[in-house]
């Protein structure tokens, strides 16, 4: 609820009284402030552990904080959803975008009614307030072609799932890594242009029996998007593949498990996306309250941030492997 509504409502109370004791009335979570965060697709067990996030934070902080999505990967759906947040009034509004230039012109507009904007997975998003980041982005790339390489031998060739061309992370993960490999492993061939697919498991594993049947030197697949990886362990499965081409990229723990430990995946890396939603609703409530975002504050369970201009980090990458797969919870 904005903070009009709440002015409204007091001056109601004072001229008459009785209207709250007639049934007209509103109870206390009322007064909350709406915080609503809208992920790039839903019901996948990426945003489905974001969610759970958003709804620790709506217990914890007091607000009224949930979480919707398009059911598939669309960004005109997922500006919709912000154009029918913002005419509901909600005081914030906390996106993972599928589509960063998509979004800017409903940005604005959120912003110029008072809602505030914090995005995730998007540093570089026009019409925001903040950006929060739970790794550094740049060494997030990298770091994902030297686990590759670790296990190809640093050489040989590879290929790159990305969730869409217009997710923002993804691509800038991937030019990283691309420029990163040019340098420090000369000998890693890159078959062809980055492929959109990696937020859908089956299509990720028709991808792959494509590109095993166009490249059958094929030695590895990086894969961005959580249901990326998944797919390619799937298809190299079914090929009996498993020990000559190597999988890396961004997993939930919990459903990269199986893959892991049968050894069709080799190495996963993320952050927990629950910290994710529960930390941008906790950024969202901070402006909401009027407090200052700088360098030094800490996010509840989740270490001090770093403040680059608007993009607010916290350095949480784990690494997941068939050893440590089942620790994590999630």
């Amino acid at each position: 609820m904005k903070k009009g509504y709440l002015a409204a409502v007091f001056v109601l109370v004072l001229l008459a009284p009785s209207f709250l004791f007639a049934g007209g009335g509103s109870d206390s979570s009322d007064a909350a402030y709406e915080i609503a965060t809208v992920v790039k697709i839903t019901g996948i067990p990426w945003f489905n552990r974001m969610e759970e996030g958003v709804n620790r934070a709506a217990d914890e902080l007091g607000v009224n904080a949930y979480q919707i999505g398009p059911s598939d990967a669309d960004p005109a759906q997922q500006v919709r959803m912000v154009e029918d947040l913002i005419s509901k009034g909600v005081d914030a509004i906390c996106v993972t975008p599928n589509d960063a230039t998509a979004l800017e012109p409903v940005f604005n507009r959120a912003r110029e009614e008072g809602i505030v904007i914090i995005t995730h997975e998007s540093p570089d998003q026009k019409g925001k307030d903040y950006d929060l980041e739970l790794i550094d982005n740049e060494n997030f790339g990298r770091h994902h072609w030297d686990m590759l390489a670790k296990y190809m031998g640093e050489s040989g060739q590879y290929a790159i799932f990305v969730g869409s061309l217009t997710v923002p992370l993804h691509n800038l993960w991937a030019d990283v890594g691309i420029a990163y490999a040019a340098e420090k492993y000369p000998g890693m061939e890159l078959v062809t242009e980055r492929i959109p697919c990696g937020e859908d498991q089956e299509l990720s594993k028709q991808r792959t029996l494509e590109l095993l049947q166009a490249y059958p030197d094929l030695k590895g697949i990086i894969g961005f998007g959580s249901l990326g990886p998944p797919g390619a362990a799937q298809a190299l499965k079914e090929k009996g593949l498993t020990d000559k081409v190597s999988v890396v990229g961004t997993v939930l723990p919990g459903h990269a498990a199986q893959y892991l430990k049968d050894g069709s995946m080799d190495h996963g890396i993320l952050w927990d996306p629950g910290d994710a939603g529960y930390a941008m609703t906790w950024v969202a409530l901070q402006i909401l309250e009027g407090k200052d975002i700088k360098n030094g504050i800490k996010v509840p369970g989740m270490g001090t941030i770093v403040l680059d201009g608007d993009v607010i980090k916290v350095d949480a990458m784990i690494d997941i492997t068939s050893d440590n797969a089942d620790d994590f919870g999630f």
